[in-house]
């Protein structure tokens, strides 16, 4: 058998965790159908069919699978050794808003880990006004935050952030009382909406924890102190939608805008991998 294409391997490595050719595209700065073509050559070389397409969604077969591990290590072990001679470590200082990110952290860091190993990544957690003053300081090479109040800052919509209602699994409101709610507290606009939701639906609520962060507040609705609207993808293991089961009134999606300072190549594709994983 030839040797492998690392180029191919790694365009079925992005193409499988992004669940797209487009996404993958992307990242490596081509084409969708220079990735298809890459890898239907992979898989001939290999004989086996690694992904199976459909016109909305890729997915592992089987045989992809089991190739994943070792094709991980592959690419893995070909960028160390395209890098052993590398004296300047890239550094990547990047903020992402607290309620953006939860359990799937991990995932997101697997991302840009597997997409460049030797890449030192500085990551800050907080509030979009704060992410954005330390971007300011130059502190932060990049934030991904809810759109600002100011919207005379310069950025791009990097995707759309859906929100709804968790609480425990057979977590059940008391009757009679208010809806007890966990918050990030006034200044939240989050918290602005859902409270704003919750009037327009004549449904009483009162604030019952308060909290910084996706994780806390998951955590508050897990113990079954409160309902919390949380991003879909931050939401913690335990906590479920609640939506329909209380008759909760829907929350509007929000924009998540990128502001980037970076002009160097390696460090915007690393954030490039991050910004569609997160999608």
């Amino acid at each position: 058998m030839k040797a492998m294409d690392v180029d191919a391997v790694r365009a079925f490595l992005l193409a499988a965790d992004l669940h797209s050719f487009t996404r993958a595209a992307d990242v490596l700065g081509t084409t969708q159908s220079a990735i298809s073509i890459k890898l239907r050559r992979l898989e001939e070389q290999l004989g086996r069919r690694l992904l199976e397409r459909t016109p909305r969604h890729v997915r592992l077969s089987a045989e992809g699978l089991a190739f994943l591990g070792v094709a991980r290590e592959l690419v893995s072990s070909h960028d160390r050794a395209a890098a052993a001679f590398e004296t300047e470590q890239r550094r990547l200082a990047i903020g992402i808003n607290q309620l953006l990110v939860g359990s799937e952290l991990p995932y997101l860091l697997r991302q840009m880990r597997d997409h460049d190993p030797n890449l030192l990544v500085e990551m800050r957690i907080a509030g979009t006004n704060e992410l954005l003053q330390s971007q300011e300081r130059g502190e932060l090479d990049a934030v991904l935050v809810l759109r600002p109040e100011d919207r005379g800052k310069r950025g791009k919509i990097a995707f759309a952030e859906t929100f709804s209602w968790f609480a425990a699994a057979g977590w059940q409101p008391r009757a009679g009382q208010p809806l007890p709610l966990a918050t990030q507290g006034e200044s939240c606009r989050i918290r602005m909406e859902a409270v704003r939701a919750l009037d327009r639906a004549g449904i009483e609520w009162r604030e019952v924890f308060l909290g910084k962060g996706a994780a806390i507040l998951g955590a508050a609705a897990v113990a079954g102190l409160a309902v919390a609207v949380l991003a879909r993808r931050a939401a913690p293991p335990g906590a479920v939608d609640v939506s329909g089961l209380l008759s909760l009134p829907p929350i509007r999606s929000q924009d998540v805008m990128l502001y980037s300072n970076l002009s160097d190549r390696r460090t915007r594709d690393a954030l490039r991998v991050l910004t569609l994983a997160f999608q």
